[in-house]
Order: C-alpha cells, then sequence, then structure tokens
C-alpha cells in the first residue's frame, strides 16, 4: 500500500499542479495530514500574530487518479481516519459566526483519548473524526484550499467520516486530487472558524464512474445522499442545494419541476456544513429510499 507523507502539501486546487504519487482505481492508499494550523501551534501561548497564514490549511497531494478524465465521477471511500491525541482550537478577532463581537485572540489545546475531545477536566465531546478539505483539481481556475466549491475543497462536512463515500466531478485528467485539514469532531456551523485541529491519517480508496458526474459533490453514508453546496451566504447556498435537489427528482422520476419542487419539501432536509468559510455551505439531503445513485449523475 501506498503511503504519502504530510510534508507533501498543496495550499490551492489546480489544473497545472504535478501530482506526487499515482494510484489506481480500487488501489489502497493511505495519506498523512498536517494539522490546518500547518503544525505551528505548539502550546498555549503561542501568539497568533505569530501565524504565517501562507501555511494555514495545507491539503496532501495532488495525487493521480489513473483512467479519470473530465466528466467523469471520482468515487473516494473513506475508510478509515486516525488522529493524534492532541487538538488545536482558536478563536481569531473577527472571525466566525460571531465575528462582530469583541473578544481576545486565543488558543487551546484539547487532549484526545478513549474517544472523546477533552475540552477541559470537567466537559468533553465524544469524538467524530472528519474530513475538513477534500477535493479535486477545477477545471480553468486555482482556487485556495480554505475555500470550498464544485470541485469540493474547504468543505467542512461534519459528516465526512470513515464508512463514507464522496462523489467529486473531475476537471481536470487525472483528478489530481487532495485531502487534509482533519477535525477530531465539529459541530455543524464551525461557529469560531476553528474546530478540534489535528494531525492525522486518512485510508482512502478510488474508484470512477465513467461519463457521468454529479452538479455539486457528493456524500453517500449508510442510509442517505448529501449534495454538498456553497455559495456567498447560507440563503444563496440553500438555493443551489435545492435546485440541485429537485433537478435530481425530475431525472428520478420524470416529474415537473412542480411536482419535484413540492416533493423536495416532504423529502428534502437542508443542513448547515459551515458558516465560516469564504463560502458558506449547505447540504441537501436525501433518503436512499427516496433516489437513486443515476439520479443525482448528470451525463456529459
Amino acid at each position: 500500500m501506498k503511503v504519502v507523507s504530510k510534508e507533501k502539501v498543496i495550499y490551492s486546487f489546480s489544473p497545472r499542479q504535478n501530482p506526487i504519487e499515482w494510484v489506481k482505481p480500487e488501489e489502497l492508499l493511505t495519506i498523512e495530514t498536517e494539522d490546518a494550523l500547518g503544525g505551528q501551534v505548539r502550546d498555549e501561548q503561542f501568539s497568533l500574530e505569530k501565524l504565517d497564514w501562507s501555511k494555514v490549511n495545507p491539503a496532501t497531494g495532488p495525487i493521480f487518479v489513473e483512467g479519470a478524465e473530465p466528466g467523469d465521477t471520482l468515487i473516494v471511500d473513506i475508510l478509515e481516519i486516525k488522529t493524534e491525541r492532541r487538538g488545536v482550537i482558536v478563536v481569531v478577532p473577527k472571525n466566525g459566526i460571531l465575528g462582530n463581537k469583541r473578544f481576545k485572540a486565543a488558543t487551546k489545546i484539547v487532549k484526545i483519548s478513549e474517544g472523546y475531545v477533552h475540552f477541559d477536566e470537567r466537559v468533553r465531546v465524544r469524538a467524530n473524526p472528519m474530513i475538513g478539505t477534500i477535493g479535486v483539481a477545477p477545471e480553468t481556475e486555482e482556487i485556495p484550499s480554505s475555500t470550498p466549491g464544485r470541485h469540493g475543497g474547504n468543505m467542512d462536512v461534519k459528516d465526512l467520516t470513515a464508512n463514507t463515500r464522496l462523489f467529486l466531478p473531475v476537471f481536470a485528467k487525472g483528478a489530481l486530487f487532495a485531502a487534509g485539514d482533519i477535525h477530531a469532531v465539529q459541530a455543524d456551523g464551525e461557529l469560531c472558524v476553528s474546530s478540534a485541529e489535528v494531525v492525522g491519517q486518512i485510508l482512502l480508496r478510488f474508484g470512477l464512474i465513467k461519463g457521468k458526474s454529479p452538479k455539486w459533490p457528493m456524500l453517500e453514508t449508510s442510509g442517505c445522499y448529501a449534495l454538498l453546496v456553497c455559495a456567498s451566504n447560507l440563503h444563496e447556498a440553500a438555493i443551489e442545494a435545492s435546485e440541485a435537489a429537485v433537478e435530481a427528482f425530475m431525472r428520478e422520476y420524470g416529474w415537473s419541476f412542480e411536482e419535484a419542487y413540492m416533493f423536495g419539501s416532504l423529502a428534502v432536509d437542508l443542513c448547515i456544513n459551515q458558516d465560516v468559510d469564504p463560502k458558506r455551505g449547505v447540504r441537501a439531503v436525501i433518503q436512499k429510499d427516496l433516489i437513486s445513485l443515476d439520479g443525482l449523475l448528470i451525463v456529459k
């Protein structure tokens, strides 16, 4: 099995980057990841004024997946996520959902043990390791790794955990996949713009669907599909997510817009991914007994 070091990172997704590893579909790959702060914060006395922002949100890659062509779907099976036993949380003035409040920069180091993130000596939260940044090269432009989009990127979806499957539209030959920014746990919204940022490892397996791709990145869990959408604000993201879901129902059942729109009120849950990144994220969640994979993919 191939292993890619956390030293091999990118800070933007681009079709012009050279791959650092090549894999075949069904081949297992482990990628090591640095924490989202680039490993710079070693203790709670670290001054965020010293943070080198050019080294924030590294993603390990890019990985060239053999056979992936524009118009295909890259299937990413997330088989396992391992984290170190130490996490970092920061708050930065003027950042996060409550960035309009007056508050000081602060850093917190948390212990991760026995399946929990220990916020302090009294309070703990059950760990649920997930991938914050995961995606492929966009078609033409270069997109910072901190920004989500149709290519994936910094989506910060709490359900992107082990034993889930991600479908990504392919825009460049080989897909040029990268991932990083593991969180030991994150709630929907990611209020303060940082979660429990950790160093970790991700075990992956890739697959391909030829000639079809989703309009947006799409997550599959044991019981549902989720369309992972972003826009400049939550309302616009909700509109995009709703439109993608309604269009999928029209393909699935041959319904008119009006019928699919009505059914959406019965069958689509709109959930916030995060409201803090350069683009805000919403997911449209549909139970698997109401939609097929074919209905969610578009023939190119």
